[in-house]
């Protein structure tokens, strides 16, 4: 396993970089694993969030896993709110303002903005990674290129159970 270390936030082109490396270096092939770690690395990384983790999709619902921050919903419906919104339909929401997105759910009043990526394995939907900032316009299309590869390493790292793949 790689040491995690600190990482500068300042360039992120260097920080993406530098982040996928570490990423790469913790995945194993235990999926519940690397949904731990992948968790606490950002958490460790990303500076101004107030929370990182990962819903995963159970009986056609968003079930809470592995996070960092503060008790969260524990079941989103698909279609709800910021992480239902990209789980229906498969794509990134980036949300400068969660005040102006409709039906967003509140778990942390503190959350100001968001970034929702959704993990999706051989076309099918596993789940999503949610990230929430205390600060408006927090994540820019920067952090969803590096996020979002972030997330394929997760993703392609990972021995999934037939329930998921």
């Amino acid at each position: 396993m790689q040491k995690v270390s600190a990482i500068n936030y300042s360039d992120k082109a260097k920080f993406y970089k530098e982040l996928l490396s570490e990423a790469q270096g913790l995945c194993e092939k235990e999926w519940f694993v690397n949904l731990a770690n992948f968790s606490a690395l950002l958490k460790q990384h990303l500076p101004d969030i107030n929370w990182v983790g990962f819903y995963l999709l159970h009986n056609n619902e968003l079930l809470l896993s592995s996070f960092q921050g503060l008790p969260a919903c524990t079941r989103i419906a698909i279609g709800k709110g910021v992480c239902g919104t990209a789980a229906k339909t498969l794509q990134t929401q980036l949300i400068a303002d969660v005040d102006q997105f409709p039906g967003h759910i509140v778990c942390d009043s503190a959350s100001r903005s968001e970034i929702v990526i959704p993990l999706i394995h051989k076309g099918r939907l596993l789940g999503v990674l949610d990230i929430d900032a205390p600060i408006l316009s927090r994540f820019d299309s920067e952090d969803q290129k590096g996020l979002e590869q972030f997330a394929d390493i997760l993703i392609n790292g990972s021995q999934w159970p037939s329930t998921f793949a």
